[in-house]
């Protein structure tokens, strides 16, 4: 869970056959954060995973774990809105550990942010929901993964992918034993034969259609501010996945 006062300052560890990475500080600290990075810097950052040219990291990409693949996907007038709010962030010194990379970084581009959306796309709802998801990077977990490679074209929404320990602060988290679930609309291996009411609430409650809590790292806790119309859209698109089992 995030510690109070030190919002967005880093700390979550990911290890990995291909790397051991820590969250960055992306608090307006100048020294351990990203204060001294301009708007394109930080804009590049997150649609490519690619640091700017200057600092003790200079040159070295984003782990893969941060979802650049799919942030891709962000309007340009989202993209400034993010932008603008991480500059209103308090500042925290935090200074966090480079990352080791024991293969080249490697990012399976999502389709739907490959290709693109446009204000247009976001008049229909499930254009839009498909935006939402993929800005949520819902599929980063959801799609079938075999070997640290995600099959979007042939998995989306399958599930199948399992996690196992993480650090956060020194503390190990309990993702151990979780496995993404199928989300696709399949009667009995997915969602297909829930309700409306049920996917939204374990969007954002984290809640299973029989009551059971869901295991993380599903981010809930993150999605639990949506707004009606929001999920609404979501669903919808949802709804649209071919059923795999």
């Amino acid at each position: 869970m995030p510690l109070a006062d030190r919002d967005l300052a880093g700390g979550l560890t990911f290890t990995n056959p291909a790397f051991n990475a820590t969250a960055a500080n992306i608090t307006p600290d100048r020294e351990t954060g990203i204060g001294g990075w301009s708007d394109a810097e930080i804009k590049r950052a997150l649609v490519e995973g690619v640091r700017p040219n200057h600092g003790p990291l200079a040159g070295v990409p984003l782990a893969a774990v941060m979802p650049a693949g799919f942030y891709k996907a962000l309007l340009p007038r989202d993209l400034d809105a993010v932008v603008a709010y991480l500059r209103t962030v308090k500042p925290v010194r935090n200074n966090v550990k480079a990352p080791e990379y024991k293969q080249p970084v490697h990012r399976d581009a999502y389709p739907d942010a490959e290709k693109g959306f446009t204000e247009e796309d976001l008049r229909d709802p499930i254009r839009r929901g498909a935006y939402l998801a993929t800005i949520g990077h819902c599929m980063e977990c959801h799609a079938t993964w075999s070997r640290g490679v995600s099959d979007y074209m042939n998995g989306l929404g399958k599930g199948g992918r399992p996690f196992g320990p993480h650090l956060v602060q020194g503390f190990i988290t309990s993702w151990q034993g979780s496995v993404a679930a199928n989300i696709t609309s399949h009667k009995e291996k997915g969602i297909g034969a829930w309700t409306n009411a049920e996917i939204k609430r374990s969007i954002t409650q984290g809640i299973r259609r029989d009551g059971r809590a869901l295991n993380p790292p599903m981010a809930f806790h993150w999605y639990a501010h949506m707004n009606d119309t929001d999920l609404d859209d979501v669903v919808a698109w949802l709804r649209t996945l071919p059923p795999l089992e």
